[in-house]
């Protein structure tokens, strides 16, 4: 992950668009190792995802990476996170929480040149009467500079820690899909939407595939990226797949694959767009309106063929009886 992020010194909300003339402060991290259990989890191959027991200790290594024009310190520690309905938020600067505080590094900070990278080891040291749960963390790689005029120019990118403890195996992660349904926004662009709930004891991030098939004329469609925001213990979330405006209304087979990790669902059903919007109707694409030109020219010359076959039949029965 990279992350270059212009701040304010006196505002932690910084504008959209603050006025920067330095260097870009930008800077990589990822993730290096995987618990050999966990080398089909692709979850555990991008953050540190993992079940353990009180009193245990896990070790993880992390490349980070300077991707800014020049050489640059940057700071490695790792912070508090959490997860409500709107997905994986992340605590503002260096909050802690008590998964942060269990988290070092064995480097706080490394001076990188341009393009040049390290690797650090992070270790987790969970403690002998840690609780039972699931805990979130992040760790940062930071990067900063100013350009002389009271603007402080911040780059930070970070690899999502969940830490799952307590005793026996890891607690299991399921969900549940339903309400496929299709529709159009107000833009015309057809849109198919899924209900997901968490049933399981673990938080969700959920990514998967939308396939339509069986359309008018046989077209199909896909696949197609579908994706939701962390979905934390007992939470809903709806899958949101947009689609081109000028796809038919249907009806579609259409088929969401989902997983998070290990865990995968399926869920099929008949969709349909209902009919076309004003929106849909004016469409930027002229091929529709060629088409339609087309087959308005093909109808009028029919009809003039038509009328003059007509004429010529009409006169020839006229010229028999003479």
């Amino acid at each position: 992950m990279t992350a270059g992020t212009p701040a304010s010194a006196a505002s932690p909300s910084p504008p959209p668009n603050p006025s920067f003339s330095g260097p870009a402060a930008a800077v990589g991290i990822r993730l290096l190792d995987a618990p050999v259990n966990r080398r089909d989890d692709s979850r555990a191959h991008k953050y540190i995802v993992d079940h353990v027991h009180p009193g245990t200790t896990i070790k993880r290594r992390i490349v980070v990476q300077n991707v800014s024009e020049i050489e640059r310190k940057i700071a490695v520690y790792a912070a508090a996170a959490e997860i409500d309905r709107t997905g994986f938020v992340f605590a503002p600067d260096r909050t802690p929480n008590e998964l942060s505080s269990w988290i070092t590094v064995d480097q706080g900070e490394v001076e990188l040149e341009p393009d040049d990278e390290a690797v650090l080891t992070v270790t987790i040291v969970v403690p002998e009467k840690a609780s039972a749960g699931e805990r979130y963390a992040v760790i940062w790689a930071e990067v900063s500079t100013t350009d002389g005029a009271n603007v402080r120019n911040i780059g930070r990118a970070g690899i999502r820690v969940y830490l799952s403890v307590g005793p026996g195996g890891e607690p299991p992660s399921g969900f549940e899909v339903s309400g496929l349904t299709g529709h159009r926004d107000g833009d015309g662009a057809p849109v198919v939407t899924a209900e997901v709930r968490n049933t399981g004891q673990r938080a969700l991030d959920l990514a998967g595939q939308l396939r339509l098939t069986d359309g008018p004329g046989g077209l199909s469609v896909g696949p197609v990226r579908a994706e939701a925001d962390t979905l934390a213990l007992g939470g809903t979330t709806t899958v949101r797949v947009l689609l081109d405006p000028r796809l038919p209304d249907g009806p579609w087979s259409a088929r969401l694959d989902l997983a998070s990790g290990w865990t995968k669902r399926t869920a099929t059903g008949t969709v349909s767009f209902g009919g076309s919007t004003a929106a849909a109707a004016t469409s930027r694409d002229r091929s529709g309106l060629v088409l339609t030109g087309g087959l308005v020219a093909s109808a009028v010359v029919l009809l003039l063929f038509t009328g003059f076959a007509f004429r010529r039949r009409g006169r020839a029965r006229h010229a028999l009886p003479a």
